[in-house]
């Protein structure tokens, strides 16, 4: 974050941090929005920032969750917004379409952010991993822009279960989402626009997930491939929040209702900085996040969040645990799409794929 853009972001939450001089001068805005970032992106404990700007560590903490909470509360109108119009579904896809996955909005994934075990939780926020977490669920584009989230739900639950309980399944569910209506793409049969995820989400109208088992023909392999190339957008999403924001980097020592504002805080200060830096590259780095590497048995170059990820993070994977049984109409929804990555949508490097 450059100065400018900390003076920017400033003035959108200063007014919000003000506080009244009473018995004493209170902390200025600028000093709790610096003391919050420098929590949230240095990764440092609270007891070390108390000492670095000279104030008690039960006001550290207090200052870190109110920044939290106005940052979230004043940059969430603007850059996380609560539906989107046709045009904006349109312009998602035709991004996608970079990465070879035609009418796809969006990618879905959901990790882990582990905690401390929370005072008298029992085993809500237990995980199967042995830890206990909240979890983020997010939706992104074809930029590493986070479009919808949901952040907050217990650890102990799957992907599918969340999502589905969530606003935005439901929205999704209930077909107030404002999707485009399927059409045709040079020739193919008419398809709808969908979200990709993995194994962890059901089959739906609007959801792919990959074909499940191991004895795959050919083309279903085909389009695990182009559906994991397409899906693989969320992991780097994820990947950079590992990345910038080393907070990440090891379990988060606060009560879960805190955990939710930093997590809330870190996507909303992470698209506020993404949204002016797809042509810069200065936030993302170009070798942070995968690339396309014909040459590597893999098909990609790893970005370096991966090995991030590999050392300790505090984003786990979440078990797969929806279930392989589907409506027929999204059965056929997916294998229409199969046909049109093994015909018309074919490209060549997709039968170079790592087996």
């Amino acid at each position: 974050m450059s100065a400018t853009q900390l003076e920017k972001l400033l003035e959108i939450v200063g007014a919000n941090l003000q506080k009244q001089d009473v018995v004493r001068v209170s902390i200025s805005p600028a000093e709790r929005l610096a003391l919050t970032l420098r929590y949230l992106a240095p990764g440092d404990s609270m007891t070390s920032m108390s000492y670095q700007y000279l104030v008690g560590v039960t006001t550290t903490s207090n200052i870190i969750q109110e920044t939290c909470a106005v940052i979230w509360d004043s940059l969430c109108p603007l850059i996380l917004p609560g539906r989107l119009e046709e045009k904006d579904w349109i312009d998602i896809a035709n991004g996608f379409d970079k990465w070879n996955f035609s009418h796809c909005i969006g990618a879905i994934d959901g990790k882990h952010v582990v905690i401390q075990c929370p005072n008298n939780a029992g085993s809500t926020y237990y995980n199967y991993k042995h830890s206990h977490s909240i979890v983020l669920m997010a939706i992104c584009d074809a930029n590493y822009i986070i479009r919808f989230v949901d952040i907050g739900a217990y650890g102990r639950r799957s992907d599918g279960g969340i999502f589905k309980d969530s606003a935005m399944g439901k929205a999704f569910d209930n077909g107030h989402m404002n999707v485009p209506q399927p059409t045709a793409i040079s020739g193919s049969p008419v398809l709808p626009y969908c979200l990709v995820g993995d194994e962890a989400f059901p089959l739906k109208p609007y959801l792919l997930r990959p074909y499940p088992g191991r004895g795959l023909t050919p083309e279903q392999g085909v389009f695990n491939y182009r559906l994991s190339r397409a899906r693989r957008l969320i992991e780097n999403t994820f990947g950079i929040l590992a990345s910038q924001w080393r907070i990440y980097r090891k379990p988060i020592v606060a009560s879960p209702k805190s955990a939710v504002r930093m997590v809330q805080a870190t996507v909303c200060v992470h698209n506020w900085l993404r949204k002016s830096d797809i042509d810069a590259n200065e936030y993302v780095p170009i070798d942070m996040v995968d690339s396309d590497d014909p040459r590597n048995p893999s098909g990609f170059k790893a970005g370096s969040w991966r090995c991030i990820m590999e050392n300790g993070c505090a984003f786990k994977e979440i078990t797969n645990c929806s279930s392989n049984m589907s409506a027929r109409q999204c059965i056929n929804i997916r294998n229409e799409f199969c046909r049109y990555f093994n015909n018309e949508g074919a490209v060549p490097w997709q039968y170079d794929r790592p087996s």
